[in-house]
């Protein structure tokens, strides 16, 4: 899929080529590990530690093994990998930052660093192999990547919202408006995110339910700390509201909510680059199988029942405890849906930042190496 070229665009996709020299591998050399790889049983991880990926199902239970399970296997030689990631406060960082807390990478043999990035910063530096996992999302950008020929793959979930959540789309209604009838084309809509995220698929599903359109609504992008206030005092008519300041506009009868991400589909996770893919795919396995053990030992369900554990996640993400009890916990997934990518293409286009033949699923999501750390033969 082409990306029409914006100046983020164009820059991306000069250090793209810039660094095309050491990241793209010849033609005939396929992303991923380049032989089958054998894959075991895994103790711990029974029938539940997988659903079919074709399962689109809003109330489908997260795949999940016994606690403890998988079991480290530790790497011959001690790997050192860097994760890049936008931020370390968010509450969906939260199993890498439990994961480093409690040596559930350490025991794996990989030593992780965590470095803070923006997904335009970070994508050039995965493709090179200066970053080994970007914990991010198949962007608009990560596509452009892909079709420029690099070995950038979707290989694992982060989270799908709680039903009880209303993180997602917002409104400030007019006379006569109702959350079931809400006029949405030509108003202004506050977002701190571009029409270049993920987050495009879900607002378009929301939107065309209430006549309106990613092409029928007026954008307006702001910082973080200014979209509520803008929603307030009337600088824009909606706003895409984030955990947990929806909460200070729920139960208000001025406003409604419209809509979130889709229940059960993650829209973000790991990308894996060059050096995870095909360089060492054995330490690509070991770091999905000590993510996919932290959230079954520590976010295996309501994980924000237990006060003790919310003011360990509070200390960890650095923010106040009372903050992560006002809103519900989130689903921990480490598995892709299929059709997933299609969707945030459709939504691309929608919006107008790209064009051209959509990218395939194969070309961009792997669920080879989390299959192997639960022991599932694909």
């Amino acid at each position: 899929m082409h990306i029409r070229k914006t100046w983020p665009a164009l820059l991306l996709a000069g250090a793209l080529l810039t660094s095309a020299g050491c990241a793209k591998k010849d033609d005939a050399t396929p992303a991923g590990p380049s032989a089958p790889r054998a894959v075991t049983p895994v103790a711990g991880c029974g029938a539940g530690s997988w659903t079919d990926p074709a399962d689109l199902g809003a109330d489908r239970a997260p795949a999940r093994c016994a606690k403890g399970a998988p079991a480290p296997r530790p790497l011959e030689k001690r790997r050192k990998l860097v994760v890049a990631t936008g931020t370390l406060s968010a509450e969906y960082v939260a199993p890498l930052q439990v994961g480093l807390s409690k040596g559930e990478f350490a025991k794996e043999g990989l030593d992780v660093e965590l470095k803070v990035l923006p997904t335009p910063d970070a994508l050039p530096l995965l493709a090179k192999g200066d970053v080994d996992v970007q914990w991010a999302a198949p962007e608009a950008a990560v596509m452009n990547g892909i079709t420029a020929g690099f070995d950038i793959r979707w290989v694992a979930g982060n989270f799908s919202p709680d039903p009880k959540s209303k993180s997602g789309l917002w409104v400030r209604l007019k006379k006569g408006e109702s959350a079931d009838r809400v006029a949405m084309a030509g108003r202004r809509l506050g977002t701190m995110i571009g029409k270049g995220s993920v987050i495009a698929y879900p607002m378009s599903r929301t939107l065309a339910r209430h006549g309106g359109g990613l092409d029928r609504i007026d954008f307006r992008q702001l910082g973080a700390a200014d979209v509520l206030t803008a929603l307030r005092n009337g600088g824009v008519d909606s706003a895409w509201l984030l955990d947990p300041v929806w909460r200070k506009v729920d139960g208000d009868p001025a406003y409604a909510f419209l809509g979130g991400q889709p229940g059960g589909e993650p829209l973000g996770g790991a990308l894996f680059g060059p050096n995870l893919l095909a360089k060492d795919p054995d330490a690509g396995v070991a770091f999905l199988r000590a993510y996919v053990r932290t959230v079954n030992t520590y976010f295996a369900g309501d994980y924000k029942a237990d006060p003790a554990f919310v003011d360990e996640l509070a200390g960890l993400l650095k923010t106040d405890a009372s903050t992560l009890r006002a809103t519900p916990s989130l689903r921990m997934d480490w598995e892709l849906r299929k059709g997933s990518t299609d969707r945030l293409q459709q939504a691309y286009e929608e919006a107008g930042v790209s064009k051209g033949t959509p990218v395939p699923e194969a070309k961009v999501v792997d669920r080879s190496f989390y299959a192997e750390a639960v022991g599932h033969r694909t």
